[in-house]
């Protein structure tokens, strides 16, 4: 393969798109550096496409993704419409596009009687806890009224979590003894936020192995629980994903999916090793909203997802 560091050249005081750019690989995009070692005289041949399809397919673009993608490049290639490296990084750009912008949805809560109620399930170390409460403070800032509920009875570490988060932004914070029934948790928090007039409901849940289908059963439990009290809650069943992780969050979502019914998704953790390919494996496979992604560990580390900022960071096109 075709490799070399891109230098970096954005030394204006970074925003998220920026802070975005600059993780996927550390500086200027692995495909951008990579379109162009490809194709070092600019010609742009069949030779050219299977190189960018094995670096896609390194990145955790997913075999069916990567078909789609360079599938239309093929076309394109046939029509005569890539001859040179620029025409190449443009078709490439609006083949990723294809298959983002359909899954580039907000997460809108609407004025209706009762909470709003967020469903948040995930492995453990996805940041599941850190995503509630990045988004209680997103929440907050739009002047809804927010409270939590620490339905993850099996880590006291994550109940200690989530009240940190409550403390800091002042959100109220429902929780029981250890080892509680995670459904009753989150039933007592429903109850709490709806006799206070609170707008939205943040439940924790616990995330042991996907795998195991006692964990499957619990949150497949919450919901039902959730839905008897009130018809349509939950409202939203988010799924928060390790991007870190690869071809195995794909995976993830398609357990969680399967047992749960995911209304939205949140990628965590494109400032490590991630790529941001597995985004596009999960858009093309499953054809869920992706509500927002995370690069860090602060609060306006996680932004709504925007597909066409996306592809420009991956691109690294201003």
């Amino acid at each position: 393969m075709f490799r070399k560091k891109c230098a970096e050249e954005d030394n204006k005081k970074p925003g998220f798109l920026q802070r975005l750019r600059a993780h996927l690989n550390k500086g200027d995009s692995w495909l951008t550096c990579d379109i162009a070692n490809l194709a070092p005289g600019g010609k742009i041949d069949d030779d050219v496409i299977d190189e960018l399809e094995a670096e896609l397919v390194m990145a955790d673009v997913g075999m069916e993704a990567v078909k789609r993608i360079v599938g239309d490049l093929q076309k394109r290639l046939a029509r005569r419409e890539l001859n040179d490296v620029e025409a190449l990084r443009q078709g490439l750009h609006d083949a990723l596009l294809d298959v983002l912008k359909p899954v580039e949805e907000a997460l809108v809560i609407p004025e209706s009687e009762g909470p709003f109620v967020i469903l948040m399930v995930g492995v453990n170390g996805a940041g599941k806890t850190t995503t509630i409460g990045k988004l209680a403070k997103r929440l907050q800032d739009e002047g809804k009224r927010v409270m939590l509920a620490a339905g993850d009875t099996f880590r006291a570490a994550a109940v200690e979590q989530l009240q940190a988060w409550g403390e800091r932004n002042n959100v109220p914070v429902i929780s029981q003894q250890a080892g509680a029934d995670p459904a009753a948790v989150v039933y007592d928090a429903y109850q709490a936020a709806k006799s206070r007039g609170i707008d939205v409901l943040l439940a924790d849940t616990a995330g042991r192995l996907q795998n195991q289908q006692g964990l499957m059963d619990e949150l497949a439990k919450i919901k039902r629980v959730v839905a008897r009290h009130h018809e349509g809650a939950p409202q939203e069943v988010m799924l928060v994903l390790d991007a870190s992780q690869g071809q195995n969050a794909l995976v993830q979502a398609e357990k969680f999916h399967a047992a749960l019914g995911i209304t939205g998704i949140t990628i965590t953790k494109l400032d490590g090793s991630a790529k941001g390919g597995i985004l596009l494996a999960i858009a093309h496979k499953l054809d869920i909203p992706v509500r927002f992604i995370g690069i860090g560990e602060r609060a306006d580390d996680m932004e709504p997802f925007d597909a066409g900022d996306f592809v420009d960071a991956l691109l690294a096109q201003s």
